[in-house]
């Protein structure tokens, strides 16, 4: 089984930066799509950023411009750095990883455990 370890949440105040890291914990085989989601109080889990392993990236309209996702493929690790943070980034950020554990196996996803991001206003 697949574990990810993420680290680098926090509290913070708005227009601070923070960087997530997650990493997977034993050997894979290989890791296609990398992602960061949060999820806010009352609201469902929504998609923050992606990165493919040909390091195309994808983002949310409302973290443009503010974060960045990059990834190590020797560490098998994915960062997320958000610059200017509001407080509307408050959410707890989950990684993501869709990754085959064996050249025969098929490719699953794999969720972190979640950290906390606290924006003060």
């Amino acid at each position: 089984q697949v574990q990810l370890v993420e680290s680098g949440g926090g509290l913070v105040q708005a227009g601070g930066s923070l960087r997530l890291s997650c990493a997977a914990s034993r050997s894979i085989f290989s890791v296609n799509v990398m992602g960061w989601y949060r999820q806010a109080p009352g609201k469902q889990r929504e998609l923050v950023a992606t990165i493919t392993s040909s390091m195309n990236t994808n983002y949310a309209d409302s973290v443009k411009g503010r974060f960045t996702i990059s990834r190590d493929n020797a560490k098998k690790t994915v960062y997320l750095q958000m610059n200017s943070l509001k407080p509307e980034d408050t959410a707890v950020y989950y990684c993501k990883i869709a990754a085959r554990l064996g050249w025969d196996k098929p490719s699953l996803d794999y969720w972190g455990q979640g950290t906390q991001v606290t924006v003060s206003s």
